[in-house]
């Protein structure tokens, strides 16, 4: 009787073990799924602009926002639509509130326009979202998101450099053929 006893404790503990360890990460699928929905809430956020810039990495059920953004608001409204998504236990919020600064909103319309105004970029101006995302800090500009090829990529770094204003450009923009 005695024996039976330790051999249902060490079967509870090894269930209870396997149960905890195949909580600790999300399948393959699991990750998947929560990648695609903070993506998709991220995108869907109404005030998430052409000069705002969002990223995030997933590493179980935890998501790290990253990036820069140019209203407050925007960086809570990241982490409360995420932090809604099932199966995502914690949010770090790493996101960046710009400086607000009038010469900075200058250059960034200025930007914009040399950039998406450029007839051989103007196909990136369609769409709400648009995929070459402006950021401006202190004068300072960084180009994220994608296009088509290594030209385009080019051309809009030499567009941004050409602006009356801009101190530096780093171009972060990674070519993803469509």
């Amino acid at each position: 009787m005695k024996h039976r006893s330790y051999m249902v404790v060490a079967l509870l503990i090894v269930l209870a073990t396997a149960i905890v360890q195949g909580q600790a990460e999300p399948s393959a699928k699991g990750q998947e799924r929560i990648v695609r929905e903070v993506r998709h809430e991220l995108l869907m956020l109404p005030y998430y602009g052409v000069f705002d810039s969002i990223g995030f990495q997933v590493e179980g059920y935890n998501v790290t926002l990253l990036g820069q953004v140019t209203r407050p608001t925007l960086k809570s409204d990241a982490q409360n639509a995420v932090k809604h998504i099932e199966g995502v236990e914690k949010v770090d919020n790493r996101i960046e509130v710009l400086p607000p600064s009038s010469m900075d909103d200058q250059l960034r319309l200025a930007l914009f326009h040399a950039i998406y105004g450029y007839p051989p970029l103007e196909k990136y101006a369609l769409g709400v979202q648009k995929p070459i995302r402006i950021i401006v800090k202190s004068g300072h500009v960084t180009l994220e998101g994608v296009v088509d090829n290594e030209t385009d990529k080019n051309m809009a770094e030499i567009r941004a450099k050409g602006v009356s204003g801009t101190f530096s450009v780093i171009n972060n923009l990674r070519v993803v053929p469509s």
